[in-house]
Order: C-alpha cells, then sequence, then structure tokens
C-alpha cells in the first residue's frame, strides 16, 4: 500500500478529521486532560473531551474484588490521600511489580467501595500547581463508568492494561474483566471506537485471538527494556523489520516512546527523525507517539521557554515535528495543545 493510502485508510480507521485530504494525527488525550486537571479523573476526561481529543485514555489497575479502575499505577498513594486516612494505615506495604521493589498502598489490597472513599490528587503537584487546587474533588472511576462516559460524548477510548502479568499472579487477571465490561458496554460497537494498548504482549495475543470481538490492539515499546511477560525479547528486537512483522499478526499498531521517533542529544536537542514510522507503516501499522506535555521540563531544549522547569515552551513547534514525520497519533496531556498545532 502506498504511503498516502495508507496513512488515509488510517485517519479513515482511527476516526481522525482531515484537512485538505491530509489526515489530522489522532489526538489522544493521556490520562485525560491530565496537563490541566489530576489525571485520571472524571473531569480530566471531559475536559478531553471538551477541547476536542479523538480518545479519552484510561490506565486500568484492579481492585481486590475485581472491578478494573482508573489509575496509571496499582500503588495509588502518589494520585489520592490515601497516605492520610488512618483507618488504612495498615494497608501499606512493599511489594515487587515487575521486578521493581516499591513500598506503598495497592489498588488491589482495596475493594471498590474502599477506594472509592478516597479521593483523588495532583500527581506532580511541583510542575502543575494550578492542579493541586483540585484536590480533593473526585473519586476514582471505573473502567466501566468512563466507558459510559465516552460513549455519551461519542468519543473513543483507549485503555491501557497494567502490569497484566503481575495481576494474574495475584490472582486477578484483568483481560477477562476487561473484555466483560466492553460486552456490558456494548460490545462491537464499543470496541470500534475502541483501541486497547499494552506493553505485555500475552493480554494483546490473547485479545486478538478472541472469535466473540474483534478487537484493535497497540503494542506498546518504550526505548529501554521488553515486555515483562517475554524474558529475553527486547523492545529494540521487537522494532527490528521482522519483529514489526511479528507485531502486525495481532496488533493493528504500536505506542512507541517518542524519543525513538525524533531521537535528542545528550544537551537534549532534537536529532532528525528515525526511519521507524517508514518501516511500521511498510508492516501496516499505526504509530502513535508518546508523551507530549508542555511544561519545560518535558520538552526538547531548543524549544524550552526559559529556566523554569515548570514553565511552558513551544509544545506546537514539538507536535509539528512528529506530525511532519508522519505520527498517526499522539498522547498528550494537553489535548487542546495537539488539536490546534495541526495545520497550524
Amino acid at each position: 500500500m502506498r504511503r498516502r493510502e495508507f496513512v488515509l485508510a488510517a485517519a479513515a480507521l482511527a476516526g481522525c478529521a482531515t484537512m485538505n485530504g491530509t489526515p489530522r494525527p489522532l489526538v489522544i488525550a493521556h490520562r485525560g486532560a491530565s496537563g490541566e486537571r489530576p489525571e485520571h479523573t472524571m473531569a480530566a476526561y471531559r475536559l478531553a473531551i471538551a477541547q476536542g481529543a479523538d480518545y479519552i485514555e484510561p490506565d486500568l489497575v484492579m481492585t481486590r474484588d475485581g472491578v478494573l479502575v482508573c489509575r496509571h499505577e496499582n500503588e495509588i498513594s502518589g494520585t489520592t490521600d490515601v497516605a492520610e486516612r488512618g483507618a488504612f494505615a495498615e494497608r501499606r506495604r512493599e511489594k515487587i511489580i515487575d521486578g521493581v521493589t516499591a513500598s506503598g498502598w495497592w489498588a488491589e489490597d482495596f475493594t471498590l467501595a474502599e477506594l472509592k472513599s478516597l479521593r483523588c490528587t495532583e500527581r506532580l503537584p511541583q510542575l502543575r500547581p494550578a492542579n493541586a487546587t483540585f484536590d480533593g474533588q473526585e473519586e476514582i472511576p471505573t473502567f466501566a463508568e468512563v466507558l459510559a462516559l465516552a460513549r455519551e460524548a461519542n468519543v473513543g477510548i483507549y485503555p491501557e492494561l497494567k502490569h497484566p502479568s503481575y495481576l494474574r499472579d495475584v490472582g486477578l487477571d484483568p483481560v477477562p474483566a476487561f473484555a466483560a465490561a466492553v460486552r456490558a458496554a456494548g460490545g462491537q460497537s464499543v470496541a470500534d471506537k475502541l483501541f486497547v494498548q499494552c506493553f505485555e504482549v500475552g493480554p494483546l495475543v490473547q485479545l486478538a485471538q478472541m472469535s466473540s470481538i474483534r478487537w484493535r490492539c497497540v503494542q506498546l515499546i518504550g526505548a529501554a527494556g521488553g515486555p515483562q511477560d517475554r524474558p529475553g525479547l527486547s523492545y529494540a528486537d521487537m522494532l527490528s523489520d521482522a519483529g514489526l512483522a511479528e507485531i502486525a499478526d495481532y496488533a493493528r499498531g504500536i505506542g512507541v516512546e517518542k524519543s525513538l521517533i525524533i531521537p535528542r542529544d545528550r544537551e537534549g536537542r532534537s536529532l532528525a527523525p528515525t526511519d521507524l514510522i517508514g518501516r511500521a507503516h511498510a508492516a501496516n501499522l499505526l504509530v502513535h507517539a508518546w508523551t507530549f506535555r508542555a511544561e519545560n521540563y518535558f520538552l526538547p531544549q531548543e524549544l524550552r521557554g526559559g529556566a523554569d522547569p515548570a514553565a511552558h515552551g513551544n509544545i506546537a513547534a514539538e507536535l509539528r515535528a512528529f506530525y511532519s514525520a508522519g505520527v498517526d497519533g499522539v498522547f498528550s496531556d494537553f489535548p487542546a495543545a495537539a488539536v490546534a498545532a495541526f495545520g497550524a
């Protein structure tokens, strides 16, 4: 398939707008409009929808009673007030998650009712003090609640299955729970406006092999490491031509760390784009890049606006560079900026 035919087909599949026949890359609201509201709250998702996001992105972890809820990590002290709740003080514990030892409070140690009693807080208050003014206003949403919101607003939803191997090891399997939630929300009509992503391989293969629903799977790939459920396989191996062909057997696209598309030098300045997008398109895979944030702390050196890491730099220029490189979608904490950057 020629490049133009591929991108137009990709835009139709993703539901993107076009301008003069050129598809606008998909705008995926990363944890909602998390640059302006505490992440993974209904307020963040609603603001993202109002700002024109094509998809809202909930990360999914599980409660002790097997309910999928929206948190970036299963350790919840960084995004809730659980540490201030004396009734849950004894729940703090040390765990090893995907080979990393950490201490805190874990979603899988709480029932849904207990989690609903907590209130959400800003994860990055030093960089986003305005977001912290919303602390305490929102409860943790369930996946079912966010599915209902997406359907009511007629936007797509782009959930990520977090730590599925770990959860299965502790007796909680997110894959059947995920499939059941989508069926309950409407089945194939919901799946048609949904991408499901994971850093592991097995859950995506499992979903792709289901006959009851046709899933659009996206393999997440970082700049280092490899999938937790495939020891010995690196993400670098997966990005070879042979690796991309294998991904195409079960996935519709790849979601990649943005440095794999436009790297940076040691001083943090942008380098020339790699050939990843072209090779992925040759394998009939969409390419969605993460994550675009407005704060200087996250931007390449040449696009920062001063020395304050919390100040906003030229996110529009960074987004335009990736649009020019040919990405099919971007994950952004600031969906309004990602929408506005197209054609600017």
